[in-house]
């Protein structure tokens, strides 16, 4: 029996992850910003470490009895440096969310103006959007894409030099092309704001050198941990500086990134770091370089290339016409539904994603016109481009027939087969 303990323990918790393990297994899950993770990152979560208290940073804590944890804290921070090529990581942001609220305590004082890409247009909430703490502690002025889907350079660069941003920020989370960091840099340098590049949905498109590095170009890097880089729920910042001395007011000042960081995160937002969760990233960026890994990160762009032009030969609407990474975002009301029972009836059919609008999407956010969907979680479990081209069909037939459930079930008979070869979880 998995889990035995929390089985004796807690039936109800033990049923319910059981019941998610199979509905995994039963399908495929496309939505972009989740993955598999490997057993030894699990085992790491569910570790002893979740029970000590580490107020502070390595050699400098509040609680005594750390020496093994810090350990732990140097070997994620040292293999996120060596990874993204930065001279300074934080390891303890609790995940993305926290990780860019750092950032902005870090680099600016309340009221300063922020400019990142629209949450309707691919954004994240995190960027500037008004009900978010990015929107309503600091004056955001959110940019767009084109009718088109892509973000135009120059318009960012004219709305730049007209609002004058302390901060620009680079990061998408449901764009579906590559980011040009050396132009964004560029924007910045003129206006001089400081360039955030949140690259969460593809740190590890970066690491496996099938997307172009903001390391170098931008002022501060953040990613979570758990998308395309295959470990726990986290975040990483990362940056380049004079060593920081986190216990130590500095001013805000390009050299002074890294102190800012950390005084950032603490004492400025969080208490303890999750030891445990330290451990498991310190796992997943070991993985992340291995040779592995760079042949995995390149499947994903691949499958979502393969995807992408299978359903575009089957008629389908994508925004920008394809993709440069690992997500797709598709236009569903062509089909005559919109992106809510487009994703109930994928889901149905076993293939998992998530309503999403598209630019300027004249529906409401909950019953969008689009969805948005990705391989690497797919790629996690074995597929390759020839399954690609299964997948398209099926997701073609399930929006084609999205109302009829006796063919969504047969749909996802098909697709249990194909899932039952590639385990999500082969080692458990």
């Amino acid at each position: 029996m998995l889990y035995p303990h929390l089985a004796s323990q807690d039936p109800e918790i033990h049923a319910a992850i059981m019941a998610e393990l199979a509905r995994r297994s039963e399908g495929f899950d496309l939505i972009p910003s989740e993955n598999v993770t490997q057993t030894g990152v699990l085992e790491a979560l569910g570790s002893i470490l979740t029970d000590k208290y580490s107020e502070g940073y390595p050699g400098k804590r509040y609680y005594g009895g750390n020496e093994h944890i810090d350990v732990i804290e140097n070997l994620a921070r040292d293999r996120a440096k060596a990874l993204f090529g930065v001279t300074h990581a934080n390891v303890q942001p609790y995940s993305g969310s926290p990780a860019n609220q750092a950032v902005y305590m870090a680099l600016l004082n309340p009221g300063e103006k922020v400019m990142g890409l629209s949450l309707s247009f691919g954004g994240h909430l995190t960027h500037g959007h008004g009900v978010n703490f990015s929107g309503t502690f600091f004056e955001s002025h959110p940019y767009s894409t084109g009718e088109d889907g892509w973000i135009n350079y120059d318009e960012v660069e004219k709305q730049a030099k007209e609002v004058r941003p302390k901060l620009l920020v680079c990061g998408t989370t449901a764009y579906p092309r590559a980011l040009d960091f050396v132009r964004m840099a560029q924007i910045a340098k003129e206006v001089d704001a400081f360039l955030l590049a949140d690259i969460s949905h593809i740190a590890g498109l970066v690491v496996a050198g099938v997307h172009a590095s903001p390391v170098g170009h931008a002022d501060v890097v953040t990613t979570t941990t758990h998308k395309t880089l295959c470990g726990p729920r986290g975040a990483l910042i990362l940056c380049n500086g004079l060593p920081s001395m986190p216990l130590k007011a500095v001013p805000k000042t390009r050299e002074n990134i890294p102190t800012l960081v950390d005084r950032a995160v603490f004492p400025g937002l969080q208490g303890g770091p999750h030891n445990h969760q330290t451990a498991a990233i310190a796992v997943a960026l070991k993985h992340a370089a291995s040779p592995e890994f760079k042949i995995y990160g390149a499947q994903v762009v691949k499958n979502a290339k393969k995807l992408a032009d299978a359903l575009m030969a089957l008629g389908c609407k994508l925004v920008t016409g394809g993709t440069d990474n690992h997500l797709i975002l598709m236009d569903v009301t062509p089909f005559g539904i919109g992106g809510a029972v487009a994703e109930v009836a994928l889901g149905k059919a076993g293939l998992t994603v998530n309503k999403n609008t598209v630019p300027y999407d004249p529906r409401k956010a909950f019953d969008p016109s689009g969805i948005r969907f990705g391989t690497p979680a797919m790629t996690s479990r074995g597929l390759v481009e020839k399954d690609m081209e299964f997948i398209s069909e099926i997701m073609h037939a399930a929006l084609t027939h999205a109302d009829d459930e006796t063919f969504l079930a047969a749909l996802k008979t098909r697709v249990t087969a194909l899932a039952a070869q590639h385990p999500p979880y082969i080692d458990l």
